[in-house]
């Protein structure tokens, strides 16, 4: 993928949001188990009660606790309260606790510090009471309800002055080695029953305390999910303009190769690269990457979180952890080298598929169909089989990942039942660690995924890549020329000699002549004598190996492609058309052509007796590749195409096979009059179609064999005079 980082750098700032939106979803979300804890901790088992010091206090029962304070806590409680006449918001204060007085007293100083100093005194004075209700046979408070009776235990403040001190200071004692935890669900009572004391509302503040941390809850909800949309449309953008970007560079780049590069990439492949590669890296961008940003945070966040509610249950998510790393690392070993396969086997379906519908007419005819069958068959069934080892191998992932979250949640209710009862953890704390583990299994699930994800959209970044980065062997000079600006189209072959790229020998060798202005230079020889190959190189659609092409002077590589192509006009051995009308087709050539200059092509390529018979004459829907036409009506339109552009150079490449012999006699007449300034390369395999041409180039195996005029060749040349033999009757030749 880092291969591609260029393409992505200009959507760096949607990334940047998308991480930073997804860091946030994360942390409201780590958050959300907390805040549900802190309800079923502070808001029903403590009554909403959120610290141990009281916000109000009857003086005598402040007596009663400072009883069981150490001298410095005593301190501290006395520098946090003040009694409520010499406060300014006294009249609050009576409407909140109807039953105070002048005496009573309201915290307004350091509340954390006297929190500490009433929960150590709350547990003192329990573990006393809970002694002297054994010793006298009485209770003090009512568990279930979570208060405390203090009005008896006002009445028995008198005895418990009188109590030896080494037994408050035992207690003391006692309270300060006491973990956090149950000293503060201790004096949550106490603090309760001092409410009740002085008349307040404690269901009012138990529902406050709900409804807001609620509300809070929601709150954060809304937020994460505003931050989930917001970071799904960056990446979102991001996959999407990437997946753009990708497809138009392929596409330009594919666009600019030459048959050396086409021979290297099939058309198949090329397809698969533009479309299902690129598919499968948007969709890494758009969705893995969200799950590569947001599994590491979920995982480590909930690692911590959940630590922080109960260590001693740390090793419940070892265990969780250790399953999954094992799994996860079984379907890497196995899966891995399958998804790597995915993409050959898909190219392989495209392959097949496009040479049974672009061969479906050769198939029928020698009645193959069930050998193109079985070949569908068996690259059909070689994905599906690979497609299925990888889907069964991660349909293990689901039930296995929850056999694991239901036995994680089972160990936690189990064990964290254990602690609960020893004081040593409370329930919404167990209810948190059960989500916070559900965090980190699911967190690795998603790294499971990016094993999938990765491996495939990093194999079709690297064929993508590979199309990229594939520089045409064809390529302009840095210091172009140029052709005057009415080029005469004089083409001279210097000594050319060519062989394609890995071959052992020269397809041409040795090759010189001089095409003129107002001549056709005819090609004709054997099948595989390198006629084709011969005019090819005159666009460049390959380079000489050896020797030099000029068109005017300039040697063909000292000048642009661009402006090379420009001045020929082509027309190649299979007549290609693509979809829109006759005309679109025709103006292909040149997008200005005018309607006369569109009728004046169809006349010389002998097209216009058919056009007019079309329903919508120049205005006829063709159909992608000209199947709706026959393949001679196909091959004057190619011509007529190449017409419309007047240049100074044409080519036809074996471009009258198609025709019959009226129409090339016809054709070749009104072609010569409109190329009576151009000069005209002719690939031809019948002597008839090029015996006026004013030069006939021979070709045996690459080699020129003879150069001359129809009638010179026959005395002079005899490869030349057996081709025409075999053609033509004596009456013919003579």
């Amino acid at each position: 993928m880092l291969k591609l980082k260029r393409y992505m750098k200009p959507y760096l700032g949607f990334l940047l949001a998308a991480v930073l939106l997804l860091f946030g979803q994360a942390m409201l979300e780590l958050e959300l188990p907390n805040m549900m804890s802190n309800i079923v901790n502070i808001g029903i088992q403590q009554g909403g009660i959120t610290q141990a010091a009281p916000d109000a206090i009857d003086a005598d029962a402040m007596a009663l606790m400072k009883q069981f304070m150490s001298t410095e806590d005593q301190a501290v409680v006395d520098e946090a309260y003040s009694p409520f006449d010499s406060l300014a918001d006294t009249d609050k204060l009576y409407k909140t606790y109807p039953e105070a007085d002048g005496t009573t007293l309201a915290l307004t100083g350091d509340g954390s510090a006297a929190s500490g100093a009433f929960s150590r005194a709350s547990y003192a004075l329990l573990q006393v009471l809970e002694q002297v209700g054994s010793q006298s046979g009485q209770s003090f408070g009512d568990a279930d309800s979570k208060t405390m009776d203090l009005s008896r235990m006002n009445e028995l403040l008198p005895l418990l002055q009188q109590l030896p001190r080494q037994v408050v200071d035992d207690a003391i004692a006692a309270s300060a080695a006491t973990p956090d935890m149950m000293l503060e669900q201790t004096a949550a009572v106490f603090t309760k029953s001092f409410y009740v004391q002085l008349g307040a509302d404690t269901d009012a503040i138990q529902n406050r305390y709900i409804f807001s941390t609620g509300a809070k809850m929601l709150g954060l909800a809304i937020l994460l999910t505003a931050c989930a949309i917001g970071a799904g449309f960056c990446l979102a953008r991001m996959g999407a303009g990437v997946g753009r970007d990708l497809r138009h560079a392929v596409f330009e780049r594919v666009t600019h190769f030459n048959n050396a590069e086409m021979d290297q990439f099939s058309t198949a492949s090329l397809i698969t690269r533009t479309t299902n590669d690129i598919t499968q890296v948007q969709t890494f961008l758009s969705m893995g990457l969200r799950m590569m940003c947001f599994a590491p945070i979920m995982g480590i966040g909930g690692l911590i979180m959940g630590l922080s509610k109960c260590v001693s249950l740390a090793w419940v998510l070892a265990l969780a952890l250790i399953l999954m790393l094992g799994l996860i690392l079984m379907l890497f070993t196995v899966a891995l080298p399958r998804f790597k396969k995915m993409q050959q086997l898909v190219d392989r379906l495209n392959l097949v598929s496009r040479e049974e519908l672009s061969g479906m007419m050769v198939v029928r005819a020698f009645a193959n169909q069930d050998f193109m069958q079985k070949r569908f068959d068996k690259a059909n069934r070689d994905l599906t089989s690979n497609t299925l080892f990888v889907n069964r191998a991660m349909t293990i992932m689901l039930p296995f990942m929850m056999l694991v979250m239901n036995g994680v949640s089972l160990l936690i209710v189990w064990f964290g039942g254990h602690q609960i009862a020893e004081s040593n953890m409370q329930v919404g704390d167990m209810m948190a660690f059960i989500q916070y583990a559900m965090h980190v299994i699911m967190s690795f699930l998603f790294i499971s995924m990016m094993f999938i994800m990765v491996p495939r959209a990093t194999v079709s970044a690297e064929r993508i890549y590979e199309v990229i980065t594939t520089e045409s062997s064809i390529k302009d000079p840095e210091q172009p020329k140029h052709l005057p600006a009415r080029p005469q189209g004089v083409i001279r072959f210097e000594d050319v000699s060519f062989r394609y790229e890995g071959a052992d020998a020269n397809v041409l060798e040795h090759i010189s002549f001089t095409a003129k202005p107002g001549e056709t230079t005819a090609f004709i020889g054997s099948t595989g004598s390198g006629k084709s190959t011969l005019v090819n190189l005159v666009p460049r659609f390959y380079d000489v190996s050896e020797g030099r092409i000029t068109i005017d002077g300039i040697d063909v590589r000292d000048l642009t492609q661009h402006e090379l192509r420009d001045a020929i006009g082509y027309v190649p051995q299979k007549g290609l058309l693509f979809s829109g009308t006759v005309a679109s087709n025709l103006r292909y050539a040149d997008a200005e052509a005018s309607d006369e200059t569109l009728q004046r092509a169809a006349d010389v390529a002998q097209a216009t007796e058919f056009i007019q018979q079309l329903e919508d004459g120049f205005d006829t829907a063709i159909s992608q590749g000209g199947t709706n036409v026959s393949g001679g009506q196909r091959q004057r339109l190619s011509i007529a195409r190449a017409l419309v552009k007047k240049a100074p150079v044409y080519i036809f490449d074996d471009t009258f096979s198609a025709l019959d012999f009226k129409t090339d006699a016809k054709l070749r007449k009104a072609l010569a009059g409109y190329t009576e300034n151009s000069t005209v390369l002719l690939v031809a395999q019948r002597v008839s179609t090029i015996m006026h041409a004013q030069q006939i180039v021979v070709l045996d195996e690459g080699r020129v064999a003879g150069i001359g005029t129809h009638k010179e060749l026959l005395k002079t040349c005899k490869t030349y005079r057996e081709i025409a033999e075999s053609q033509l009757s004596k009456e013919e030749l003579a």
